[in-house]
């Protein structure tokens, strides 16, 4: 789940990578906060994309 606390956290290591740089720790919680990220919104894509439903009309006329 994507909560606020772990978007800081991403946007925080963001900016201290942009700026002086991380440390190997950081770095190491940098790749798995991503990992949990996409995890979550891939999940959110399969979830809408399973409740699409498709419907055949044909048109009359």
């Amino acid at each position: 789940m994507i909560t606020p606390e772990l978007l800081a956290r991403i946007n925080e290591l963001a900016r201290k990578k942009r700026t002086i740089g991380l440390t190997d720790e950081e770095l190491a919680e940098q790749k798995e906060l991503y990992k949990i990220y996409l995890a979550a919104i891939r999940g959110q894509v399969t979830n809408l994309l399973e409740s699409i439903e498709f419907v055949d009309v044909e048109v009359k006329r």
